[in-house]
């Protein structure tokens, strides 16, 4: 007794010095490897030491440091981009499991993704030892989402974390200091931006691309039968801008013009004058002009004009003009260049590449900035002469409040390759844009010949100034004779000069940029995705000179959208999109509503498009040179074999469930939106014919449940429903016990009750719980075999069998004693022969296929509820005789906020423990009375206690298998043999017939007065 007594003690105190220790202890958290290991660098003076995470690609980093006067342990390490994305639940995710509108509202969740398994396991295991959270990642719309992510990681583990924000534009010492001194709340508002619309481009993705591919497919096998073709509200409209500028080209038409030409040439240089009129579509009056001309031999200056003229400098680098400037004068597509870019600012080389400032504000030191250029071979000349003019930057107009212009932060020289050219272009572009404008002179003469005017200009370039570094723009001396007013010449060439309208150019990548910025299409950070993303769609190409084409099937929707009168290709609903999306930032717009609201918008434009289908098969089938077949009449219809119809909720996890086909098409079945996490569904008689979910509500229920129309191989059926219609039998399959008695279906698979009656409804876990190891697994196919348990001196069989039916009654005359358990998708029931414990028939069932929290009426016997509370301060411990660690249910569902008490070990050592905290405290083992019987059931992997020396009965056995487990239920009848001696299993008696309802004796299935307790 004393040694228990001081072990709890001992664990009490390194329990608080742990508690303790976490506070002292900070888990950073960044968005790629290498910015963890720079930031880790910077703040540790390289004496981090480097340890393994989960995932191979991002490392943990750990040091010490002093925080604010106080000094902690900090744990550095990495995400690799999105933590989490949304996603269908796995009933909407096949190509054909339901009509592609229902996507709309269809519902989503957030899971992890398989790649970043890894990252999210180290995350859980290291803020166990962390007091506090501390988000590093990029410091923009993505990054504060991304950074939301790893906090509801870790929060899943850890509720009570206390959460920071580290903000910085660059990864140098002075800045990561900053960032670190003055941590911060993050911004939710940002982060739910990013939610709408990643939702929505799910939501609209997938509805409009599963559309299109499958009707396509259909209508033109032979040319798109392996093609994807998908829209995306960003994706489209920049394919719109190519395909405009194509189309303009494609229906140009040349047009001849003509004009007169003068020209005077003196020695070896020759000026030429530019008519007022430019140009005229005439030729007979441009002829006239030029005989007016002719007659006349003299020329007159009638004013010269000399006056300085500037070239200005450039403005602060931005996000899309480091994309344009990438793409005209690097050569470089804007992905290449913005991924090299994000690689030199996580190497700490220029600061953060994602931004729309092009101002730097008057507080930013930039004379370091230039001083550290000073020493380069090539430019470090220039840098010299800024740094003694004093660096003056010519501002732009725009800024994001959160990132200061591109520029450089680092002075290296080891670069080589296209990472060389990107730094070298941000390099100079720096040093231009904080020196001088170029300074000239211009020359403008004006001539008189015949009464028609004539201009030629000259310059002079006096001071190049910021064009001696920068290379990437031109600005060329031209010379002119040295006229007076009042001159007069002889033209040495008139005469008239021909030509024709040309049609414009195709459009670049800087070109497309700058469209997509002018029309609010995506943001400067994902420009460069949506080009790339219809490149690889195939929807548009790259010609000569870098001249972006549209592709055959691009053309095709785009006119095909242009037919239906469809604004889908066009900028205005995602400029729209983009608009709201600041508002939400701002703090001006709730996020359901722009969410809704945009849903709806394209709710409808999809409503257009399936109505006029037949346009977009015209369309395309003109671009493929091919005519369209005949789609399928029903491919997409409402209540056709490939929709998905709510019904009623599930009682288990209190998702819906959906009336489906067979993937056969040979009959039909209710299944839960919840699957895989939970089984739970109905499958039909193979006697209806056809059925399908009305949009009428039962008035009976009030809670929403839908009414099902059912029509019957047979007219005997409607006559065992007394229903008098041989059509079809419209009803509530939540209210109607006489349907559910005639198809044999299992009330608790559609019903949920009280809490005074039998069962009761559960809730599904989060994803990627699974039963403890050492838990029971589900059956196989066979059927199960018995097993013996013995306690003490008794031996006693548990029996299970594994029926094909899920009615009560049948399994009532099976003889097990127990009642019919849901297995899920299967239908089948399970049934266990229930042990005698002496506290009562009440009954306590939980499905392990769909929770981990099992529900309880009355509460389960002492000796089936683990371990007592200690004696000395009322704590419960655990199965490892520790304390038990005191959680809230989180998950939504009837348990949510509830407290229970668990295993304090970490996860892969814990004995698997689980009690609720709102029970009453069990009692000393035996005191429940009566023999105990082996075939109960007990908690999620919970060790079955060993028989105490009086030969108390023990209530624990293993869980049925099949994902369910019952406590015993029986009063005696049915028990197996006591411990304490009593008959071995094979003299069992008989067990006694029990309503198919309520598992209890005395009455049957039709006349259970629990009925009436069904919530209905």
């Amino acid at each position: 007794m004393l040694r228990a007594v001081l072990a709890v003690t001992v664990r009490k105190f390194c329990s608080k010095q742990s508690t303790c220790d976490a506070a002292m202890k900070y888990l950073n958290v960044a968005e790629k490897n290498d910015a963890a290991k720079n930031i880790a660098a910077l703040l540790s003076r390289g004496a981090s030491q480097r340890r393994e995470g989960y995932s191979p690609y991002n490392k943990i980093y750990e040091f010490d440091y002093n925080l604010r006067g106080q000094q902690v342990k900090m744990v550095m390490t990495s995400v690799s981009g999105h933590l989490l994305n949304f996603e269908f639940l796995p009933s909407f995710r096949g190509w054909h499991s339901c009509n592609p509108e229902q996507l709309f509202d269809a519902p989503v969740r957030k899971g992890c993704t398989e790649s970043a398994e890894k990252i999210k396991r180290t995350l859980e295991r290291e803020i166990r030892g962390c007091g506090a959270l501390v988000i590093w990642t990029d410091c923009d719309r993505e990054g504060e989402n991304i950074g939301f992510e790893i906090i509801e990681v870790c929060r899943a583990v850890k509720p009570q974390i206390k959460v920071l924000r580290a903000k910085f534009s660059e990864i140098t010492a002075a800045s990561i200091k900053r960032a670190v001194d003055n941590l911060a709340a993050p911004d939710e508002l940002q982060s739910e931006a990013v939610n709408v619309r990643s939702e929505l481009d799910l939501r609209i993705g997938a509805a409009f691309t599963r559309f299109q591919t499958l009707r396509l497919q259909n209508v033109f096998p032979d040319k798109i039968s392996n093609s994807l073709v998908s829209y995306g509200s960003c994706q489209i409209p920049t394919l719109g801008f190519v395909a405009q500028r194509y189309k303009e080209i494609e229906n140009f038409i040349p047009q001849a013009f003509w004009k007169i030409k003068l020209n005077h040439t003196i020695g070896e240089l020759t000026v030429e004058f530019n008519w007022s009129r430019n140009r005229l579509f005439d030729k007979q009056c441009c002829e006239a002009y030029l005989m007016l001309c002719q007659s006349e031999q003299m020329a007159k200056i009638v004013s010269v004009t000399n006056k300085p003229k500037s070239k200005w400098r450039p403005t602060p680098l931005d996000t899309v003009e480091l994309e344009k400037l990438g793409s005209r004068k690097l050569k470089l597509n804007a992905k290449t260049t913005m991924t090299i870019a994000e690689k030199l600012y996580t190497q700490g080389i220029i600061s953060y590449p994602r931004t729309e400032t092009n101002m730097f504000t008057h507080d930013m030191k930039l004379a370091p900035l230039v001083e550290m250029q000073a020493g380069h071979p090539e430019w470090g000349g220039f840098a010299q002469k800024v740094m003694q003019w004093g660096p003056n930057p010519r501002n732009g107009k725009k800024s994001d409040q959160a990132h200061p212009p591109i520029h450089p932060t680092k002075f290296v020289t080891n670069l080589s390759g296209d990472e060389k050219r990107v730094y070298e272009l941000v390099v100079r572009h720096f040093l231009a844009c904080v020196s001088k404008d170029a300074v000239g002179a211009e020359t403008i003469v004006n001539a008189v010949l015949a009464e028609e005017e004539f201009t030629a200009s000259g310059l002079c370039i006096l001071e190049r100034n910021y064009l001696e570094v920068y290379p990437y723009d031109r600005w060329n001396s031209k010379e002119i004779h040295a006229y007076q007013m009042g001159n007069t010449f002889e033209p040495t060439e008139l005469g008239l000069h021909e030509g024709s309208t040309t049609a414009p150019n195709m459009l670049t990548e800087a070109d497309l940029i700058a469209l997509m910025e002018k029309h609010g299409i995506g943001t400067d950070a994902t420009h460069a995705e949506h080009i790339n993303t219809i490149k690889e769609r195939g929807y548009i190409g790259e010609a000569d000179r870098g001249f972006l084409v549209p592709g055959t099937l691009g053309m095709g929707l785009v006119e095909g959208y242009e037919s239906m009168e469809l604004p889908l290709a066009q900028p205005k609903l995602r400029a729209g999109l983009e608009e709201d999306l600041k508002r939400i930032c701002e703090g001006q717009r709730d996020p359901k509503v722009v969410l809704q609201e945009q849903i709806q918008k394209y709710k409808e434009a999809y409503r257009v498009i399936t109505e006029k289908a037949r346009a977009l098969d015209q369309a395309m089938g003109q671009r493929l040179q091919q005519t369209p077949r005949d789609a399928p009449t029903n491919q997409f219809n409402a209540a056709g074999p490939s929709s998905i119809q709510e019904v009623c909720k599930c009682p288990k996890c209190s998702q819906m469930m959906c009336l489906k086909t067979k993937k056969d098409n040979s009959g039909y079945y209710l299944g839960c939106l919840g699957f895989p996490d939970c089984k739970n569904s109905v499958w039909f008689d193979d006697n209806i014919k056809e059925a399908s979910a009305t949009t009428e509500v039962c008035p009976k229920c009030a809670t929403g449940n839908k009414k099902l129309e059912v029509k019957f191989k047979f007219s005997r059926f409607y006559a065992m429903l007394n229903h008098t219609n041989n059509e079809s039998y419209k009803t509530c399959i939540v209210c109607d016990d006489k349907f559910r008695e005639t198809l044999g279906i299992n009330d608790s698979n559609v019903k949920q009750f009280r809490s005074n009656g039998i069962r009761t409804d559960v809730t599904i876990p989060p994803r990627g719980t699974a039963p403890p190891n050492n838990a029971p697994r589900p059956p196989s196919q066979t059927p199960f075999s018995d097993r013996s348990s013995g306690r003490g001196s008794g031996t006693s069989t548990t029996s299970r069998s594994w029926g094909s039916n899920n009615n009560d009654d049948d399994d009532d005359r099976r003889g097990g004693g127990g009642g019919a358990i849901s297995t899920g998708r299967t239908n089948n029931t399970t049934s266990a022969a229930g042990g005698s414990s002496g506290w009562g028939s009440g009954n306590l069932s939980f499905n392990t296929s769909t929770t981990n929290t099992w529900n309880r009426n009355p509460p389960p016997p002492p000796s089936a509820r683990g371990p007592p509370r200690s004696g000395s301060d009322d704590e419960v411990l655990c199965r490892c005789n520790l304390p038990a660690k005191s959680l809230t249910v989180r998950k939504d569902g009837p348990n949510q906020g509830r407290p229970f008490y668990a295993c304090p070990k970490p996860k892969d050592e814990q004995c698997q423990f689980f009690q609720w905290a709102d029970e009453p405290p069990p009692s000393a083992p035996g005191t429940g009375g009566g023999a105990g019987g082996a075939a109960g059931g007990y908690s999620w992997g919970q060790k079955r206690p060993a028989p105490t020396s009086d030969g108390g009965g023990l209530a624990g056995g293993s869980r049925a298998a099949g994902g369910s487990s019952d406590w015993g239920r029986s009063s005696g009848a049915g028990s197996s043999s006591s411990s304490r001696g009593g008959a071995k299993t094979g003299d069992r008696a008989r067990a006694t017939r029990k309503c198919g309802f309520c598992r209890q004796e005395g009455h049957t299935k039709a006349k259970c007065p629990q009925r009436e307790n069904a919530d209905y």
